[in-house]
């Protein structure tokens, strides 16, 4: 288990879920138990092994086994093989992800690739923050254009112009969740709307 798995691993604790970690390391095992209690030593391309564990009760797995790519896809397979209702793979390269999806996976992630997609949004469309939430659709954190300021939401008239619905603005350390069309538009406000990303950069353009 590496630090994403770990890291991944502590996330979902700390917000409340039941989780099973695996790792063929005794050492590595040994090593995170402290910080990810139900954690065993395991070799997860073996099914059977699984089943024993009650991998098959979990609604969701995570893979996240690395550079063994082989790894990554017979525990994709035994995962879907034992039921398991939503399997999510990390790998390193496209290549893997399209494998990863034609045997069976739910979803494929390429933490290192998304991170830099992200990253040059948030520079190119001055972005404070920005997460795709679909093929033609994203959740963007965006500084209100100067050109709005002073403007009530609905003289801004972002839905019509943009194709975007703001579900909320922050304020400094005030977030106005859903704001009524009333509300009016100061200076420096960050504005969290969902729309198409190209229309998301016409507006911050």
């Amino acid at each position: 288990m590496g630090r994403f798995g770990a890291s991944l691993a502590r996330q979902l604790i700390e917000s409340g879920y039941d989780v099973l970690a695996i790792d063929s390391d005794f050492r590595t095992v040994e090593r995170r138990s402290a910080a990810i209690p139900n954690i065993v030593q395991l070799d997860s391309t073996n099914i059977e092994a699984l089943r024993e564990i009650g991998a098959d009760c979990f609604d969701t797995a995570f893979v996240c086994i690395g550079t063994n790519f082989e790894a990554n896809i017979m525990t994709t397979v035994s995962l879907r093989k034992l039921g398991v209702k939503h399997v999510i793979v990390k790998v390193r390269t496209r290549t893997q992800k399209e494998i990863l999806l034609r045997i069976g996976a739910d979803e494929v992630i390429l933490p290192e690739h998304e991170a830099g997609v992200r990253l040059a949004r948030r520079i190119a469309g001055n972005f404070v923050d920005f997460l795709e939430i679909g093929p033609d659709m994203c959740l963007v954190e965006i500084v209100c254009p100067e050109r709005y300021v002073n403007h009530t939401l609905a003289e801004a008239e972002l839905r019509r112009k943009y194709g975007l619905t703001v579900l909320a603005i922050r304020r400094g350390d005030t977030v106005i969740s859903n704001p009524p069309a009333d509300t009016k538009i100061e200076f420096g406000d960050e504005l969290l709307v969902v729309g198409k990303l190209d229309d998301a950069e016409r507006l911050s353009a």
